[in-house]
């Protein structure tokens, strides 16, 4: 469900919670595509099967976020990302990246308040 009033942060945290970054049709090359590279070398170099071996994930970086993460907290394939980011928190997430996400949480602060708020009358 979609909540009023989120606005992306910036933060990075959903691109460094846990799990699958799967891969739909022809995501794997568009981002090949996007960084110059052959399908073969962008899966070998950038993606993993996921544990029941059905799909293609993105790759992590040894402390778990995303491999396209970069220190500025942007997508290093933005232009060509996933189905899956590009959706979150809009159509799924989880209660613990929604517990990570800034915007997410600052989000649930103005749904508070504003239920909170007295009726305006005329």
């Amino acid at each position: 469900m979609f909540r009023q009033g989120f606005t992306c942060t910036r933060c990075g945290n959903c691109c460094r919670g846990p799990g699958d970054v799967v891969l739909c049709a022809g995501e794997a090359e568009a981002i090949g595509q996007l960084l110059g590279l052959e399908l073969q070398a962008f899966t070998s170099g950038y993606t993993r099967l996921t544990a029941d071996r059905r799909a293609l994930s993105l790759g992590e970086r040894p402390d778990g976020a995303c491999i396209f993460l970069q220190t500025d907290n942007t997508c290093r394939i933005q232009a060509a990302k996933p189905r899956q980011c590009r959706a979150f928190p809009y159509l799924w997430r989880s209660a613990r990246l929604a517990n990570m996400c800034r915007g997410w949480q600052a989000a649930e602060k103005i749904a508070a308040a504003t239920a909170r708020r007295p009726p305006i009358l005329d």
